[in-house]
């Protein structure tokens, strides 16, 4: 989820632990679990700082360490012991179990978008991206806006953010269900298909869906429970030839080819360089596909220039980067 939405989320589960009779709701013990519950609801991302680095660093290891199982144990620890340093009237043991709580909600709401995690490591280094929610989800960030309007009017946060997430698991469970409905639906549709990447939006009843088949890749897009075929590709495999070899020792490629389950591949000669470019199909955007990883090679295959993430046309990649004109 996006960090507003961990933010909201840390203050009501502050808000729901003060049913717990440890905690209560004006004592050392409240404080230092509404610390620990903030907190511990953005710890998980602290990742994002690889973004100053570069994209690749990011796009390799965003949400898979830091939302590991080791991880979110030694983040509860840290925090609480933290905290207990500058609050050490409050109850040790709840304090660490609702901080613990915050973490690993945290990581299990991020499995269930498009992105994912590798919320299993060390057991098994697999993203798990169930794509249920969008990154940002409208009615869940605003569903708990309300809650804690609701807490700051004077109602009991306990119990309204009780209410708030029998809501959500509702919702939950609807996403779930049209969700299915649209697997279902495309199997019906298109045959042979061996894997299906559905994507929620911020629109709840639109989806952007990547389909692959035996033979082919198809990108669609559900809109009011209608699939509609926005693109088909042949299924080519990625030929080991010299330059695409040489192409993958780039960082930018290998990061982009380690998270993108679907994708198509372009490699085009010049007069004095190669240029290769791997394509995610999951993220079709007004008839671009905006997250690509490229790089661009001299005649002795030498690395030129690279890049990989984001990009919504073709003049803003090579004034960015300054790559070589086609």
């Amino acid at each position: 989820m996006d960090t507003g939405t961990h933010v909201v989320m840390g203050i009501a589960l502050g808000g729901l632990a003060t049913l717990d009779p440890a905690v209560g709701i004006d004592n050392p013990t409240a404080q230092a679990v509404m610390f620990g519950t903030i907190i511990g609801s953005q710890a998980p991302d602290l990742d994002t700082i690889l973004k100053l680095r570069n994209n690749a660093k990011y796009i390799r290891n965003h949400r898979g360490i830091t939302h590991s199982i080791p991880a979110i144990l030694i983040w509860s620890f840290l925090i609480t012991g933290l905290l207990t340093i500058f609050i050490p009237e409050s109850n040790l043991l709840h304090l660490y179990l609702w901080t613990l709580l915050a973490i690993v909600l945290h990581v299990f709401v991020d499995i269930f978008n498009a992105y994912g995690t590798q919320a299993l490591r060390p057991f098994s280094k697999k993203w798990i991206a169930l794509g249920i929610i969008n990154t940002f989800d409208p009615f869940i960030f605003f569903t708990h806006v309300v809650g804690i309007i609701i807490w700051v009017l004077g109602g009991h946060p306990g119990f309204t953010f009780l209410t708030v997430y029998a809501i959500l698991i509702a919702y939950y469970i609807i996403r779930f269900i049209m969700q299915r409905n649209i697997i279902h639906r495309l199997h019906k549709l298109i045959p042979n298909i061996e894997q299906i990447i559905i994507s929620p939006t911020m629109r709840f009843r639109q989806w952007h869906i990547a389909i692959m088949t035996d033979k082919t890749f198809h990108v669609a897009r559900s809109v009011n429970e209608e699939i509609i075929i926005l693109d088909e590709f042949e299924r080519i495999p990625v030929p080991q030839t010299d330059v695409i070899k040489a192409a993958e020792d780039d960082d930018n490629i290998s990061a982009f080819l380690s998270f993108s389950p679907v994708y198509r591949w372009e490699v085009d000669e010049f007069t004095d360089h190669y240029e290769v470019r791997f394509i995610d199909l999951r993220y079709r955007s007004k008839g671009y596909y905006p997250f690509v990883a490229i790089v661009q090679l001299d005649q002795d295959l030498n690395i030129v220039s690279s890049y990989t993430g984001w990009i919504f046309s073709e003049e803003k990649l090579r004034k960015k980067l300054e790559l070589i004109p086609d």
